[in-house]
């Protein structure tokens, strides 16, 4: 009997070992994102199956609103309280604010056996990393000089897409009398930073863009050639339909689905869009760089900052969801639902429509060509405090009528002084 005693106490040890292993290995990640519209929920929803897939909990966190201030909002009190999740989108500069409160966890270890430093392009990685440690995973590059068309509206209108500012004015003047919205727009800060960032870049070019948007130099932001681009601008303001005040981005996207509007100027996730509603590239819609910015790329890379946790299971999923972005099955899954490219070099592109293809070889080839640039609507290139203070002076011209382009120029050089 006592033989038998032992071996079941074993036996029972065991299994009692065998679950707390499971216990450890099976962890939850809450996960703050806002991407909440079709064709982004679709993209969140993978990263999710792929987790579950492993035997993790997934705790979603999705917080509404297209540029993510209300998420980064919510995110600053959690974090103060001491109750972060898992891992948040943030991105660019904010990333390195985020890491010098000390409150992201390093992912190194993951990095080196994921091998990211050689399938990420060194711009990107940069951007990822804290002096010199990785402490956020990237998920996609995204393009923001896009210029999306309704090949109904163009076709009825009798328009040709434009490939300068000229031709954008002209086609817009041809929607316009056809009773078509020449420009579908949202009237929210960092849609209207979206459209000039994209004009600066198609009047100015890439330098100018370099200098007057990211190293914000005076001389470039006081010159001709800014007002030169606040006059474009303003102008692009006046196709826009007097509902835009307010309107999500992705409400100005479906407004091109449906026809009723010809034109948008809006990053890459508006194909997802475009997909979800069962439109198709070059049948239904058409995908060019926006006026001016053929050999030009303003990238957005969205990413996950990991923050420091405690609990080891947590810790294990947390990595595992690092490990799981990068991975090339979820890189593919999720840039066809978002209408991105993958971050990862070397990746099979044949399920990829034109509009990605396209959209990969021109960020191969800027980047190569020194025309590659950082979105300062989508927070890549300065610093929150300026960024915003940039964005509230443009705003303020675009819907401001009385504000002259002398005005709006002065107080957008003030506003880069701002630290």
């Amino acid at each position: 009997m006592k033989t038998l005693s032992k071996t079941l106490i074993a036996r029972a040890a065991l299994a009692t070992a065998a679950l707390a292993a499971g216990a450890v290995h099976a962890g939850e990640v809450e996960v703050l994102h806002w991407w909440t519209s079709g064709g982004e929920a679709k993209a969140a929803s993978a990263l999710k199956s792929t987790l579950q897939g492993q035997g993790h909990t997934w705790k979603d966190f999705a917080v509404a609103g297209g540029g993510g201030d209300n998420a980064m909002t919510v995110l600053k009190s959690r974090v103060v309280s001491g109750n972060a999740p898992a891992a948040a989108q943030i991105k660019g500069p904010a990333l390195q604010e985020w890491a010098a409160e000390g409150v992201l966890a390093n992912i190194d270890g993951v990095a080196k056996a994921e091998k990211w430093d050689s399938v990420l392009p060194p711009v990107v990685a940069n951007v990822m990393k804290y002096k010199g440690n990785y402490i956020a995973v990237p998920v996609n590059v995204h393009r923001v000089n896009w210029l999306w068309t309704s090949n109904a509206a163009f076709k009825k209108a009798g328009a040709k897409v434009p490939t300068n500012w000229d031709e954008f004015f002209v086609a817009a003047e041809k929607l316009k009398k056809a009773g078509i919205i020449p420009v579908a727009h949202g009237g929210q800060n960092w849609q209207d930073f979206t459209t000039f960032e994209s004009v600066a870049l198609g009047v100015g070019g890439a330098d100018f863009y370099k200098k007057a948007l990211v190293q914000l130099d005076q001389a470039s932001l006081n010159g001709a050639t800014m007002t030169k681009v606040l006059d474009t601008f303003k102008k692009v303001k006046s196709y826009t339909d007097k509902n835009a005040p307010g309107r999500d981005w992705n409400l100005a996207t479906a407004m091109v689905i449906k026809g009723e509007a010809g034109m948008q100027l809006m990053g890459d996730w508006a194909k997802g869009e475009f997909m979800a509603a069962g439109k198709k590239p070059g049948a239904d819609f058409g995908c060019s760089a926006a006026p001016g910015t053929a050999k030009s790329f303003t990238f957005n890379v969205d990413s996950f900052a990991m923050f420091k946790l405690k609990n080891e299971a947590n810790i294990k999923a947390q990595n595992d969801l690092a490990a799981a972005i990068m991975s090339p099955a979820f890189q593919e899954t999720f840039n066809l639902n978002k209408g991105s490219i993958p971050v990862r070099l070397g990746m099979d592109l044949s399920k990829f429509d034109d509009c990605a293809k396209l959209s990969a070889k021109d960020f191969v080839d800027t980047a190569k060509s020194g025309s590659l640039v950082p979105s300062v609507a989508h927070g890549m290139a300065i610093p929150s405090a300026a960024a915003g203070a940039i964005q509230d002076a443009v705003s303020q011209f675009w819907n401001d009528d009385k504000m002259s382009t002398k005005d709006a120029q002065a107080k957008i050089a003030s506003a880069a002084k701002t630290k």
